[in-house]
């Protein structure tokens, strides 16, 4: 991590801003609608109290503007860029979603080509139809046995760019949502010498970097853009992300100018501000956080491992091209030798315990451990996990399908992307055309205009554009007989779906 002006981290240049004009005493005449609280409803009121709603401002002008910052947020954002390891910061209120979208809109026009993993965010497909760059899917290593999706290889990146040297950025996700790290270093290594960017969805990995027991950050390892939801592993209020670029390969006049486009004009200083204050916490005590969080992981860890029937992801399993390195602070259960699904499992565990994980799939449940975490919250979760154990099946009794038919019908289709003929319709021109609503028997040969993606393994088996193949619907129905579930579409049941139908 690069070093940074101690003196100046110690300070919080947005937060202190707000709070003083939150303490003003004033006759607002400006918004929002409710006057520093005095018009909202009492019971909303009552939920939150008073002071939240005091500091609830718009850009006022000693609160800077978040489009064209010359104050207290370019301060913030310029502490920020230092903590991270940037050589430039953008603060976000519409979470990794308006990062992602906006890295897309920066280095592609109309037409230009993208390489991308297949298990993109859905926010990489908006910032598709938005900028009207053509993808080139990369299938991210799977894992059969665990049904889990991991990253790309540097092989494939490789393979990828000779196919198409005319790509004009690369993204790909690292971690994935289980804490899987792709080898990003060597995938940047591989991008430059094309002189194209490498963008990293980073949302999951805000934390990386501050300690050395957890993997690099994207920064770090060469990346030239990476995306992070503040909010998911640090302290940041919900939707609050941070944008990081270093080098010159990105336009941030243009990254700017998409930003822009697709972020409110009026942001929510409670978000921005919770960004400048994570950033204190990390600057002033961000190695000994993560300690503790790593030491409940390592608690967790240990004790899980003991009981029965579980098992979990494991650095140990770490060491092929997709998989180079695991989030110890990401806990991904397999709990299929229960005798349950991850969705039975995760039902029982929030219903009958109150303990609420962040991921139930198929066969695994997977927790966030962060710096909010305390020892209690281990002590509940392996708790849990116990009870879980003991009302698994009587040996002959009655098991819940542990899905494998579903997940080797997506694996097999998986495996098989790189042969599928081009798409007919690029996802701005799917976005952009008229669909309808048909059965699913009779969308085959049609053109999606949803996307269609299973979980497990979390891989879109269809993007707008795509024609739907006899394939893709039986796997997708294979997923769904197994007890997994479907998103992206209108109908989740699948018994219907949104098409173009072909002329």
């Amino acid at each position: 991590m690069k070093q940074w002006n101690a003196i100046a981290q110690q300070t919080m240049p947005l937060v202190t801003a707000l709070q003083q004009c939150a303490a003003r005493s004033t006759a607002a005449f400006h918004t929002p609608g409710h006057k520093r609280g005095r018009g909202v409803d009492p019971v909303l009121q009552a939920l939150l109290g008073d002071r939240v709603f005091r500091a609830d401002l718009p850009e006022l002008p000693e609160l800077d503007n978040l489009f064209a910052p010359s104050g207290v947020i370019q301060q913030a954002q310029e502490l920020a860029a230092q903590v991270f390891g940037a050589e430039q910061t953008w603060f976000l209120t519409n979470g990794s979603t308006s990062g992602v979208i906006a890295a897309i809109l920066a280095t592609c026009n109309p037409g230009d080509k993208i390489i991308l993993p297949r298990n993109v965010h859905q926010s990489a497909i908006s910032g598709l139809a938005l900028s009207g760059a053509i993808p080139i899917f990369v299938n991210p290593e799977y894992d059969s046995h665990l049904a889990l999706a991991h990253g790309v290889s540097p092989d494939a990146i490789a393979q990828t760019l000779v196919q198409h040297p005319d790509a004009k950025a690369v993204l790909i996700v690292s971690p994935t949502y289980y804490g899987v790290s792709a080898d990003v270093a060597a995938i940047a290594q591989i991008i430059h010498q094309h002189s194209i960017p490498l963008l990293v969805d980073e949302a999951h990995g805000a934390h990386f970097g501050f300690h050395p027991n957890l993997p690099r950050s994207a920064l770090q390892a060469g990346a030239d853009l990476a995306v992070q939801s503040t909010h998911k592993t640090l302290s940041a209020l919900t939707q609050a992300a941070m944008l990081h670029v270093q080098g010159q390969r990105i336009n941030r006049d243009r990254l700017t100018k998409a930003l822009a486009l697709i972020q409110s004009t009026s942001p929510n200083y409670l978000l921005l501000a919770s960004l400048d204050a994570t950033r204190h916490q990390l600057a002033t005590q961000g190695k000994e956080l993560m300690a503790h969080s790593l030491r409940l992981a390592t608690k967790a860890r240990s004790r899980i491992a003991q009981i029965p029937e579980l098992s979990l992801l494991d650095a140990e399993q770490a060491g092929s091209p997709g998989f180079f390195r695991l989030d110890p602070t990401r806990l991904t259960v397999t709990v299929s030798g229960l005798g349950i699904t991850g969705f039975t499992a995760d039902e029982l565990l929030n219903e009958q315990l109150g303990i609420v994980a962040e991921l139930p799939t198929l066969q695994h449940l997977t927790f966030i451990i962060s710096l909010g975490n305390r020892e209690e919250d281990i002590e509940r979760l392996v708790h849990g996990l116990e009870w879980l154990e003991g009302r698994k099946p009587e040996a002959g009794g009655k098991r819940e399908d542990d899905g494998v038919g579903g997940d080797k019908a997506v694996f097999a289709w998986a495996s098989s992307l790189h042969s599928a003929s081009p798409s007919p319709l690029s996802p701005r021109e799917a976005f952009l055309v008229q669909a309808e609503v048909v059965s699913v028997e009779a969308a085959v040969g049609c053109v999606s205009a949803e996307l269609v993606c299973p979980y497990p393994p979390g891989i879109p088996v269809l993007i707008p554009g795509e024609v739907i193949t006899e394939e893709a619907i039986a796997s997708l129905k294979q997923v769904l007989d197994a007890g997994g579930i479907i998103s992206g579409c209108a109908d989740p049941s699948l018994t219907t779906i949104k098409v173009i139908p072909l002329e």
